[in-house]
């Protein structure tokens, strides 16, 4: 390991917004940021521009960064504590481990930003859209839950709409190219360091709002690998 993310990952063991596999937090959140205010999850956070950014933007809301990178955790966890943004927090854990930490209806939303695409067919399972991910977000959205997917990769961003008609996900925006559309939330306007980097060179920000209001068949799964290995032939 590098000497800078030794260093830095010994810095967030003393960050009060930090939190290294916590124990016990379901349903305890509001004791940690001592209110009820409703809770945003931004998944595979990276450096957390977006929990960061919306928590400038919503004092009246919780939002948790969570990644397993510490290093990169590292950058928005400090940024939030030189701006004394008590409503940010951030969970080093991994994703498919997130109910461990979240209980039934606790959150409110959830941002998926510019995750790694997995592009391999055979890392589909690994897409943080993939319905295996999906019924674990599912128990601990509420009700009406919505979940955010920015990405400037096509090939997930085509899996992700797959996903939502096949399911028969409620999709409540679909934005094949969101700087072009009028009047965009100031929410999209966040922008992170992965999206500067342009990794995908499609020159192009999807984005989608969708919401999980039914269940979501296991079944359909052997239905999904056949529609992707057919579209993988073409």
């Amino acid at each position: 390991m590098g000497q800078k993310k030794l260093i830095r990952f010994n810095a967030i063991k003393t960050f009060a917004n930090v939190l290294e596999h916590p124990e016990n937090m379901q349903e305890n959140w509001h004791l940690f940021f001592k209110n009820n205010h409703p809770i945003t999850l931004e998944l595979a956070c990276g450096k957390g521009e977006y929990s960061v950014g919306l928590g400038r933007m919503y004092a009246d809301r919780n939002f948790i960064g969570v990644d397993i990178k510490g290093n990169r955790i590292w950058r928005g966890a400090k940024t939030a504590l030189d701006e004394d943004l008590n409503n940010i927090a951030f969970l080093r854990a991994e994703i498919d481990k997130i109910n461990n930490y979240f209980s039934n209806n606790e959150v409110q939303e959830i941002w998926i930003t510019f995750p790694d695409p997995q592009l391999r067919l055979s890392k589909a399972k690994k897409r943080l859209t993939h319905p295996k991910f999906l019924r674990l977000y599912q128990q601990i959205l509420k009700p009406n839950g919505v979940i955010h997917l920015k990405t400037d990769s096509p090939n997930l961003y085509q899996f992700t709409k797959t996903v939502i008609k096949l399911y028969g996900l409620e999709l409540l925006v679909d934005y094949e190219d969101a700087y072009t559309q009028q009047n965009i939330s100031e929410e999209l306007k966040i922008k992170t360091h992965y999206e500067s980097l342009d990794i995908a060179q499609s020159n192009r920000i999807h984005y989608l709002q969708f919401k999980i209001n039914k269940e979501l068949p296991i079944e359909l799964d052997t239905t999904l690998k056949t529609i992707l290995h057919e579209q993988a032939s073409y």
